[in-house]
């Protein structure tokens, strides 16, 4: 991915040593890259989600998650604070 094909996003530091803390051992060697597959799994569930006709696309289909992956995203953000 080149440089004109990325964005920068600021994060509270407390939450990225949380997130330093939760990818050790996945395989992720950033935080960057893991708050990339994070937010995709995110979107791929709310877009999976929804009744539209957008929801049907072959992309979309591919990357769509399996109750058990939703579970642990859900997991995830629950224990970083982000769901009740």
């Amino acid at each position: 991915m080149s440089d004109s094909n990325i964005t920068t996003i600021s994060i509270p530091k407390v939450l990225s040593e949380k997130l330093k803390e939760k990818m050790e051992g996945t395989g992720f060697n950033s935080v960057s890259s893991y708050v990339t597959y994070i937010l995709r799994q995110v979107l791929s569930s709310s877009v999976s989600g929804n009744s539209g006709s957008e929801g049907n696309s072959e992309e979309q289909k591919k990357e769509a998650l399996t109750e058990q992956e939703e579970q642990k995203v859900k997991e995830r953000l629950r224990s970083l604070g982000y769901l009740d």
